[in-house]
């Protein structure tokens, strides 16, 4: 069988984050010079789909390092509404692969008119986006002809993080950064082929995670929307039980990232509660627990530790997808490129 778009750009993964790191250096260096004068007293995410779930783990990753309070701006603010927000004391950071849908394009100016410092990811250089900001990121991921963004997910989440790891540089993350392209190998060969028993009859699964790893577990059941078919929500591991629980009979396949940070053993407990109630439950863990356990390479820091999680992830997602007759490359409805207005 030919190997499908999708996993061929996974496999990519590893080299897309090494040509990121080594090639961004004096752009990461400036933009976080211009941040430390800019002295935010707020981040501002500007983005849509797998790009706003990128803003969401780097949401986690800057209020955890920084203590500096981030919010999601509605791109419709701008391009429907016609607001310009005042943003003198903010940083604006939009994330697009394309760095063409209008209404990112309209928001990203409009942070821009409002005093606000704008610092674009994208993976298309030049682009629209890219033209409106003060500065620009090239994520250089490379070409996706998959319509389910994974490698551009990736590299916007370590364009991110390299830039909070300049800002501070006494962290650890900039170690882990360094030896994180190959620990993007290793994961490339863990084996979730186990997940798949809980998932042939199934209609809807849940996908659990806290902190960064909620990040992720968004991704993820976003991707298992996409390319599967299969109906998935992400929830916090916190937020599940006020409500959403009641769904989970026996059987119910449960998904949970619990990455390997303050939040983990929180997250591992309610899939061990869930389990115990008879539900279909997986966990991506180092912690022992009553829950099937999946494993995942080390990475170094805590925020790495979340964020590999989605290379098994995407793996195991576009063999299920093959698994149920689906060609992860072309989704029925969608296209690879989604210009919002």
């Amino acid at each position: 069988m030919t190997a499908s778009f999708m996993s061929r750009e996974i496999a990519e993964i590893p080299e897309a984050a090494e040509r990121l790191l080594s090639t961004s250096h004096a752009a990461i260096d400036e933009i976080a010079d211009s941040f430390h004068q800019h002295d935010p007293a707020v981040l501002l995410t500007i983005a849509r789909g797998s790009s706003d779930h990128a803003a969401l783990f780097l949401k986690y990753a800057f209020e955890i390092t920084l203590g500096l309070p981030c919010a999601s701006l509605g791109p419709s603010l701008a391009s429907i509404y016609g607001v310009v927000p005042h943003t003198r004391r903010a940083v604006a950071l939009a994330i697009s692969q394309s760095g063409q849908s209008p209404d990112i394009v309209a928001m990203m100016r409009a942070a821009r008119d409002g005093g606000g410092l704008t610092v674009a990811l994208v993976n298309t250089m030049p682009s629209p986006l890219a033209e409106v900001s003060a500065f620009a990121i090239d994520l250089a991921a490379g070409p996706e002809r998959s319509v389910a963004a994974t490698k551009s997910f990736v590299s916007s989440v370590l364009a991110g993080l390299a830039l909070l790891a300049a800002m501070e540089p006494e962290n650890g993350l900039g170690d882990g950064l360094a030896a994180f392209p190959k620990r993007l190998s290793e994961a490339l060969n863990a084996d979730w082929s186990q997940v798949a028993d809980g998932l042939e009859n199934a209609n809807s699964l849940y996908v659990l995670g806290r902190g960064p790893s909620l990040a992720v577990a968004a991704e993820v059941a976003l991707k298992f929307k996409e390319t599967c078919g299969l109906h998935a929500e992400a929830y916090s591991s916190a937020e599940v039980l006020h409500g959403p629980v009641e769904l989970v009979d026996r059987g119910f396949p449960v998904l949970a990232l619990a990455g390997c940070d303050r939040a983990s053993k929180s997250v591992r407990e309610v899939a061990d509660n869930l389990a115990d109630e008879g539900a279909a439950v997986h966990v991506a863990t180092s912690l022992k627990g009553r829950a099937p356990h999946l494993s995942v390479p080390a990475a170094g820091h805590p925020l790495l530790d979340a964020l590999i999680q989605i290379v098994p992830c995407y793996t195991f997602i576009e063999a299920l997808a093959r698994h149920r007759g689906r060609d992860p490359d072309r989704p029925a409805r969608l296209a690879k490129v989604t210009e919002t207005r």
